[in-house]
């Protein structure tokens, strides 16, 4: 069948939403499409229907396939969880830990497994739509490398380079990748694309020809600054730029920034909310006295982000939100914080140790071996919600037997505290359901908009989907990948 292949000039030029965005555009148009990356590196993870764990932007762009996420669909998922270690998972499971001395060889032993998900994508659809990761131009990381261009030349996929021109240096970027890479590798690239672009596309042409003349490239299209992207699920890093704040009064919701946060796209649907201004904090920023609700997010390295809690003063902050009558959230990692104690008996998420939590519930937490990862549905704050599990951790304590959550086969998630102003969950997810949503903030005072999450995150695939038919050649996109099957 017919594959392709995004790379980029550097990290963070668009391939996540222009691969989402490509997926859904041939989707719309009637063919079986998957989409592929071989290797990716984030904390944001989700759930699969195969009971794995792959990268956030793939199981997005798996939705702009409508198609289920498997595990298939990223083989190889890096964790960080250490300045220079990182959980590996392959195939959707654990499978220990990859550090800066190991890294190379360790990737490139995974070639194998890369390549069997891959065939099975292919058998199973029309045209697998693949993301790189990084940029192939870091000739340094070409050895074992399994991302970008070791991956293309095993499978044989050809490969169209993305740009960024909003950061500037443009027609540098995509010809000084052509320059620095060995012939083999540069053959694999049949064309560029330029993203990000603001303003009028006719003061680019003179550049776009230039780049056309130097690499030897063609252009597939030069892609506007797409407002919709706003819309999508979070991934690799914490979206700092939130929407201006608007006329009258906001319920302020404030979430610390983790060393090592993780799935903080389970705050994005408050954004949907015109009532709430959610504020991420960074470090050497004091948690806002105003808030009415902290959430404290997930956590790569509980132990760590605990640490850094106490050391950022933050933990005294969320002790005066207590005592000022304000409301705390608990997500996973963040669950575990606020109970009396977390220990890590293994080493599971770095040196093996433990230590006491920020005491505001009745539970104690021990990291266990095995990882839960499993869709989840029930009743929380007496709304129904769909999510997911995915954690290390056993939480029990007398905080338990006043449950957050009551899933449909009978077990029972999370903890209140005996006041109600402090709850902690394992379950991802959560807020994306309207009426859920409703729920919290009718706690704070504040109305929910109702608005479907999954519904708006759908809207915004089909807005940029639309742009990238206007805007790209996609009928050659698709030529160039059924050339591969051709041959």
């Amino acid at each position: 069948m017919g594959a392709l292949m995004l790379q980029g000039t550097g990290s963070d030029v668009g391939k996540s939403v222009l691969v989402a965005g490509l997926c859904r555009a041939l989707a719309n148009r009637g063919l079986r499409v998957l989409p592929f990356k071989p290797q990716n590196m984030s904390n944001n993870a989700a759930v699969t229907i195969d009971g794995g764990e792959i990268g956030r932007a793939q199981a997005l762009q798996a939705i702009a396939c409508r198609a289920e996420p498997h595990t298939d669909m990223n083989p190889v998922l890096l964790k960080p969880q250490a300045d220079h270690t990182s959980q590996l998972v392959v195939q959707g499971r654990v499978r220990g830990t990859l550090g800066s001395g190991n890294f190379r060889a360790g990737r490139g032993a995974l070639l194998e497994e890369v390549m069997e998900s891959f065939r099975r994508l292919e058998r199973a659809c029309d045209i697998v739509v693949i993301e790189g990761a990084g940029s192939p131009a870091e000739i340094n990381l070409r050895a074992g490398d399994i991302a970008n261009m070791g991956f293309a030349r095993a499978a044989a996929v050809p490969v169209v380079l993305i740009g960024d021109i909003d950061r500037g240096g443009v027609i540098a970027s995509v010809v000084g990748t052509r320059t620095v890479l060995d012939a083999e590798d540069a053959a694999m690239i049949h064309g560029f694309i330029i993203n990000k672009f603001r303003g009028d596309p006719a003061l680019f042409a003179d550049g776009y020809r230039a780049i056309e003349e130097r690499s030897g490239w063609r252009g597939y299209g030069l892609v506007p600054w797409l407002p919709a992207t706003a819309r999508l699920p979070s991934e690799d890093a914490v979206r700092l730029e939130r929407p201006a704040a608007r006329s009258g009064d906001r319920i302020l919701i404030a979430c610390p920034i983790l060393p090592r946060i993780s799935n903080f796209d389970d705050l994005d649907p408050l954004m949907l909310e015109a009532d709430v201004e959610l504020a991420m904090v960074p470090p050497g920023q004091p948690i806002p006295a105003a808030a009415a609700l902290i959430v404290l997010p997930g956590s790569k390295a509980t132990l760590a982000d605990l640490t850094a809690v106490r050391a950022q003063g933050w933990d005294i902050d969320l002790l005066a939100h207590h005592r000022r009558g304000g409301r705390i959230l608990g997500l996973c990692g963040g669950y575990q914080m606020l109970g009396m104690r977390i220990a890590d008996p293994l080493g599971l998420e770095g040196a093996p140790g433990e230590a006491a939590g920020l005491g505001l519930l009745e539970v104690e937490t021990e990291l266990r071996a095995t990882k839960a990862l499993r869709p989840v549905r029930g009743r929380a704050l007496g709304a129904r919600f769909d999510g997911y599990e995915m954690h290390m951790g056993e939480t029990r304590g007398a905080g338990a037997d006043r449950p957050f959550a009551t899933f449909d086969d009978g077990r029972s998630d999370g903890a209140i505290s005996a006041d109600g102003r402090v709850m902690g969950s394992y379950v991802h997810g959560l807020l994306a359901d309207p009426s859920l949503r409703a729920a919290l903030l009718s706690q704070l005072g504040a109305d929910g908009a109702g608005i479907d999450y999954a519904a708006s995150v759908n809207a915004a695939l089909d807005d940029i989907a639309g742009s990238l038919e206007t805007h790209l050649d996609i009928d050659s996109l698709i030529a160039l990948a059924m050339e591969r099957t051709a041959a």
